[in-house]
């Protein structure tokens, strides 16, 4: 045995030598495929080294293939001498599989090695961080895979159109009564071709279908943007162009690399448009601004009223892998120069597959932004190269993966998105999305407010018992409890929904307190007191936050508040009459500030009447200066604290 293995090593040794110089050769003309049957073939005949686990590790990296690319950088990273750049790839890909605990440390590691990228290193592990929060935080969206759209390949951008179908791009190898593609050596998949869904009449998708050959060639094509008020398709077209000195984008989803020619080719995007006529495509047209031989223009996104046409570049001058540009058309039809989307949405990083949301507003993908992993979809506000604000649309509408291409309705709640969240290969499928209603827990407390004596001060003492009944605007009656002996009442309520809780109890005026939950999470807890007054003839009670301006009488917005809560006392307690009576501190004289204390009675009373109650329910009293709270009377000094317990509105209960 040991013989006829030293006799068969020399050619085991020359079939390797054969597989690494084959595998290096389909490496470097961008085939990564098949790079890897032949790197792996290499290492059936001896151990791998470094240089070899970090070609099959590069492979799966380049092919968007996270979960085996962590896999062979970690084997890489247990060199001594693995290269910093693949402890790097190796965080990029535990961040992109949700491990952001080991990214975390690797994103440190990394920073150790690479002093000069120290600050870069430590905002990426501050990144892992963030994303653990908003993971952990989830928003309240509904997602679910389109079966009936998504193959094994990779399925993404859809845009709609007419009539609800979609338009969307994909990779898929085979297409539907078609002879089986040729294969893209880069992913092993087929070439990037658009196809079309058309809604089924059980609401589901009829079987994708690619587009004619006036937009689909033989090579890629697509993502795409449709502009319905001129029937026209924008789309991206990929051209294989004779490789250049300058450097280039290797990225396998979006823009250039090997054109499956060898390595002297490279990949350049372009835009066409196609315009629709009596149902069937028109011969394409070139967008003015393509230059293949100098760089890529792809991606696009038109508005609706066909005035701004959004798009990505590699161009010169740009600030980052890729930015977005736009371009605006001319009262000739012509489109403008191209203009970069500024610094509110470009990054040193990739921005990438703009879309024209329902709402009017932009949505992108980016990896140069603070985000969960891979490409992460943002929303902009404003136009052109005026934006407000950026915003990561957060989990679960981004993941760890990468996430693109995203349709949005009018109201800014439901659409589409694609992503690689759920793929063992990194390949991208189509989701649907749809906000639902946060449920989170209303935590309430039953009190009444008590003079103590001899004090201005009042104490919060516990009302237990207390009836509660929750309403809800547009259903009425949804629950009744008591508060239990510490006062203490919880409701589940949704956010966005008009709730009313109304509290009774024998010996206290019926109370009710309005609220419209604005809780983000489920793990939200929204806190209400519910403030019971007594309903003791000739007891005064002070209504809190009644204030007004110096000298005026007129009610404020803020004061209005408050007598909106009496406002709804009274229209509880039916039978009740009150008096209404407005004090002022001692400053000033005693006539000025009698009339000014019953113009402020008067003119809250009248406010309260045209709100719905009863003229004859309501008594306006002014008491001026002569009923002072505490030693603040002429000549005393007083800080302006003390002051202000004088100047008060109060009610109270003159006959039932």
């Amino acid at each position: 045995m040991l013989l006829v293995t030293g006799l068969a090593w020399p050619e085991a040794s020359q079939a390797q030598k054969k597989e690494v110089k084959l595998a290096e050769k389909y490496f470097n003309n961008f085939e990564y495929a098949l790079a890897l049957e032949a790197y792996k073939k290499a290492m059936e005949q001896t151990e791998p080294n470094a240089h070899m686990l970090q070609r099959i590790a590069d492979s799966y990296r380049l092919m968007n293939n996270s979960k085996e690319a962590e896999f062979w950088y970690a084997q890489v990273a247990s060199f001594p001498d693995a290269s910093p750049a693949s402890i790097y790839y190796y965080a990029e890909a535990a961040k992109r599989n949700g491990d952001y605990a080991k990214a975390k440390e690797l994103y440190q590691r990394y920073g150790n090695l690479v002093p000069e990228k120290a600050d870069m290193a430590k905002s990426l592990a501050a990144s892992c961080d963030t994303a653990m929060l908003w993971i952990s935080r989830p928003l309240s969206y509904k997602i679910a895979a389109e079966e009936k759209l998504n193959s094994t390949s990779a399925d993404f951008s859809p845009i709609q159109m007419p009539a609800g179908a979609l338009i969307f791009s994909s990779d898929r190898l085979s297409a539907e009564g078609k002879k089986k593609q040729s294969q893209f050596n880069w992913t092993g998949n087929g070439f990037v071709q658009l196809y079309l869904a058309a809604t089924a009449s059980d609401s589901t998708w009829s079987v994708p279908v690619p587009l004619s050959k006036e937009v689909n060639t033989d090579y890629h094509n697509g993502p795409a943007s449709f502009l319905e008020l001129e029937d026209m398709l924008f789309f991206t077209r990929t051209n294989s162009m004779k490789r250049g000195r300058t450097k280039t984008n290797t990225d396998p989803t979006s823009w250039v690399g090997g054109a499956g020619k060898g390595g002297d080719y490279i990949n350049r995007l372009e835009i066409y448009m196609a315009k629709r006529q009596d149902g069937a495509w028109a011969d394409a047209v070139p967008f003015a601004y393509n230059k293949p031989k100098e760089y890529s223009v792809g991606h696009p996104a038109v508005t609706p009223d066909g005035k701004l046409l959004y798009f990505v570049s590699d161009m010169p001058g740009g600030m980052g892998e890729t930015d977005i540009y736009y371009c605006e058309r001319l009262e000739d039809g012509s489109w403008g120069k191209p203009v970069n989307a500024g610094p509110a949405i470009n990054t040193s990083g990739r921005e990438s597959f703009p879309a024209i949301g329902g709402d009017g507003h932009l949505y992108f993908s980016s990896d140069g932004h603070l985000g969960l992993g891979g490409l992460d979809i943002f929303k902009a506000e404003g136009k052109r190269s005026e934006w407000t604000s950026v915003k990561n649309m957060m989990y679960p509408l981004n993941s760890s993966r990468d996430d693109l291409g995203m349709v949005v309705d009018k109201a800014g709640v439901k659409g589409w998105l694609s992503s690689g969240r759920e793929s063992a290969t990194g390949s991208d499928n189509i989701y649907s999305f749809k906000k639902v209603p946060v449920e989170c827990m209303l935590v309430g407390q039953t009190i009444e407010m008590v003079a103590q004596p001899g004090t201005h001060i009042k104490k919060k003492v516990v009302v237990d018992n207390v009836l509660l009944q929750l309403f809800e605007e547009n259903i009425g009656s949804l629950d009744e409890t008591h508060s239990d002996a510490v006062g203490g009442f919880g409701y589940k309520v949704q956010a966005g929904m008009q709730y009313t809780i109304r509290g009774s109890k024998k010996g206290y005026l019926t109370q009710t307190v309005l609220f419209t939950p604005d809780c983000r999470f489920s793990i939200d807890s929204l806190l209400v007191e519910m403030v019971l007054y007594r309903d003791t003839p000739n007891v005064p009670i002070v209504l809190e936050n009644i204030f007004y301006d110096l000298d005026k009488h007129d009610i404020r917005p803020d004061a209005a508040l408050e007598l909106d809560k009496l406002v709804r006392v009274l229209k509880e307690n039916p039978t009740i009459r009150i008096e209404l009576s407005s004090h002022t501190d001692s400053r000033q004289t005693r006539k000025y500030n009698q009339d000014l204390s019953e113009r402020r009675a008067q003119a809250a009373v009248d406010y309260i009447i045209s709100k719905g109650i009863d003229r004859k329910r309501l008594v306006a009293k002014g008491y001026g200066e002569s009923r002072l709270r505490n030693k603040c009377s002429d000549y005393v000094e007083c800080s302006e604290e003390d002051h202000q317990v004088n100047r008060r509105t109060e009610f109270k209960i003159i006959s039932k």
